[in-house]
């Protein structure tokens, strides 16, 4: 059995996957704390940045945007990967989460 790296198993999770994901079900799947969020997310960036070279743009990994779960605002201008803590409409906290899927581009 070969070993794999966090990162490397987030990928094979992300790959496989039917349906976006979000942070928290990728730590259970790796059975990690949800604490551990924080380092998820900055595997997630590094492992954007490393498919698509790879893969040569053919595979990228796409993102479903957090979204206000009280007023819809959808969190468009995010820089990097992770979770807000309140909407900067309406104040609330209840955020629903970012998704994650790594998926092939077919015209490439």
């Amino acid at each position: 059995m070969e070993f794999q790296s966090t990162r490397e198993r987030i990928v094979e999770i992300l790959r496989r996957t039917q349906r976006p994901l979000r942070v928290e079900e990728i730590a259970m799947i790796l059975g990690l704390e949800p604490s551990r969020k924080r380092e998820i997310y900055e595997h997630l960036t590094h492992i954007a940045k490393t498919i698509r070279r790879q893969s040569s743009g053919k595979e990228v990994l796409i993102m479903e945007l957090p979204k206000c779960r009280d007023c819809g605002f959808i969190f468009k201008n995010l820089k990097k990967p992770k979770e807000p803590s309140r909407c900067p409409k309406c104040k609330s906290e209840r955020i629903d989460p970012p998704r994650f899927k790594i998926v092939l581009i077919s015209n490439k």
